[in-house]
This record gives structure tokens, C-alpha cells and sequence, in this order.
């Protein structure tokens, strides 16, 4: 070969080596650009622990190509977490805290998503007689019989709850005494404690039901309409917290309450049972 050939031969290469490092770089930088597409959800631990979400984020991952992380904690700490601007979106069930949050400005707009119900479970044999449709007597009757009864004290949507029916009991629980027992935990925890020791305890139903320690726990208080349980969702104000990823985060919201994200609610049943109830109107409450 002469050397003006092997000249045109190298210069070939080169050229080839260069358009094969544009497209393995274009590669990378799309696989980047994708890896960004990641939102976070702050959000309590009945939608995490009843498996709520190990149903709809695929899906939602699937149409959209956004991942989701997801914070699972107590109602008020997910606010929280909201309000430093270290989420993009809040998913929780306490209307009373959601509302002063968007009073707040820290939420561009809630929107119901779900609702299932609060209940009170306890042993079989029921000893503080508290079965029935009364969660406000079913209360009195647990304090009275001095028999345990565990409350989360998280801040999270199913104690502040379990505190407002306390109120309409006229019962402050800080003075029933060692018999009322404040563990700081989520309704895993909660749940737990109640089954091994006997106790009484306020827990959402979603959790409930997927919850596989039942032990010697039913159901003893149900029905009563003070025990409805409401979810919304906001997206966290861009405006307030410049880092929230608007467009995807916006996604997340707009999927949770469209026919598809509804469809994806209803349809997840354990042992043939509901555990959330999709009511999105596609109307912001606030």
C-alpha cells in the first residue's frame, strides 16, 4: 500500500472511531437525561405499607418513564419534608393539616385522590366491650376498662385522627394513665404491639388488611361516618422551592386522578378486598 493510501486509510479510521465516539456519547447523555426523570413523594405509610404504591408507580413509571422514590412517614412529617422543598409531591390523609399547608402557599393545588375508613381493632374477646358503630363510646368503654391501647403519637394522619375522637370523647389520653400507650411508631409498629399484647388500637383499613401478624385482632368498631378517611394530593409550590420538579411532579398528580390512575386504585384488592376507594373529581379543594 503507498503512503498516500495509508494516509486515506488512517484518516478513515479516525473518522470512524470519532463518529462512534458522538453516538456512545449521545448515548450516554440520553441515558443521563433519563435517569433525571426521578420525582419524590412524600407520603404516609398506609399507601406504602397496605402496598398501595408497589401498584401504581409501575404503572405510572411504565406510561410516563418517571421514576418515583417515595418517602413513607407520618402525615405531618411528610408535610414537613414538603415544606424544606425535599419532596416534589405529597400524598397524605389528615384534611386539617393539607388545609393549613395550602394556606401556607407550600401547595400550587390538593385534589382528593381516595378514601377508605378508620377502625378500631382488638382482641376477640373484646374485654373493654368496645365493639359497635361508636368510635366516640368505643373509646370511653377502652379507657374506662384500663385495657391497653396503642397509639402511634407519630403525627400522622391516623393519630391525628385517633386525638380528634379522644377530644369528642372528652378524654384526655395523656391522663388514662400506663394503660394508654404512646409508641412514636407507624401502623406496622403499631399493629405489632397490639397483636402481641392484647391491646386496642386505631388503624386505616388499607393497612389492616394487608397486615399479615393479625394474631387474636379484629375488627370491633366500624361504620361509624366519623371514621372516614379521606387522601389528597398536592404538588409542592415551585414558586416557594425552586428545585421541585414541576412538569413531572405535575405528571405524578395528573395521572393519580385520571380515569387510568382511578382504574389503578380500585383495582387493587387482596383476598378480593378493596382497600382504597378512588373519589378524584379532577376539581382542586382548594
Amino acid at each position: 500500500m503507498s503512503r498516500l493510501n495509508q494516509g486515506r486509510a488512517a484518516i478513515m479510521l479516525r473518522h470512524r472511531f470519532f463518529i462512534l465516539a458522538l453516538i456512545l456519547a449521545a448515548g450516554f447523555a440520553q441515558s443521563s437525561l433519563a435517569g433525571d426523570r426521578t420525582i419524590t413523594v412524600a407520603s404516609t405509610t398506609s399507601t406504602e405499607q397496605s402496598g398501595l404504591f408497589g401498584r401504581l408507580l409501575p404503572a405510572f413509571t411504565q406510561k410516563t418513564g418517571i421514576e418515583v422514590k417515595v418517602v413513607a412517614v407520618g402525615t405531618g412529617q411528610a408535610l414537613d419534608i414538603a415544606r424544606r422543598g425535599d419532596a416534589d409531591v405529597v400524598l397524605v390523609h389528615d384534611r386539617a393539616a393539607e388545609d393549613k399547608f395550602m394556606a401556607e402557599g407550600q401547595g400550587v393545588a390538593r385534589f382528593d385522590v381516595m378514601y377508605n375508613d378508620f377502625i378500631i381493632l382488638g382482641p376477640t374477646a373484646d374485654p373493654a366491650k368496645a365493639a359497635g358503630h361508636d368510635v366516640v363510646k368505643a373509646l370511653q368503654r377502652i379507657a374506662e376498662s384500663k385495657i391497653p391501647f396503642i397509639s402511634r403519637g407519630d403525627r400522622s394522619g391516623t393519630h391525628a385522627a385517633e386525638l380528634r375522637y379522644w377530644k369528642e370523647a372528652g378524654i384526655d389520653p395523656a391522663r388514662i394513665g400506663p394503660s394508654y400507650k404512646d409508641i412514636g411508631q407507624g401502623m406496622g409498629p403499631a399493629l405489632n404491639m397490639a397483636a402481641g399484647t392484647g391491646a386496642y388500637v386505631l388503624s386505616d383499613r388499607g393497612t389492616w388488611l394487608s397486615f399479615k401478624n393479625k394474631a387474636d385482632l379484629v375488627i370491633l368498631v366500624e361504620g361509624d361516618s366519623r371514621l372516614f378517611n379521606q387522601y389528597g394530593v398536592m404538588l409542592v409550590n415551585p414558586a416557594k422551592h425552586p428545585d421541585v420538579k414541576k412538569a413531572d411532579g405535575q405528571s405524578f398528580v395528573d395521572w393519580l386522578i385520571s380515569p387510568e390512575g382511578q382504574s389503578a386504585v380500585a383495582n387493587y384488592k387482596i383476598d378480593g378486598k378493596q382497600l382504597f376507594f378512588p373519589n378524584a373529581t379532577g376539581v382542586p379543594t382548594n
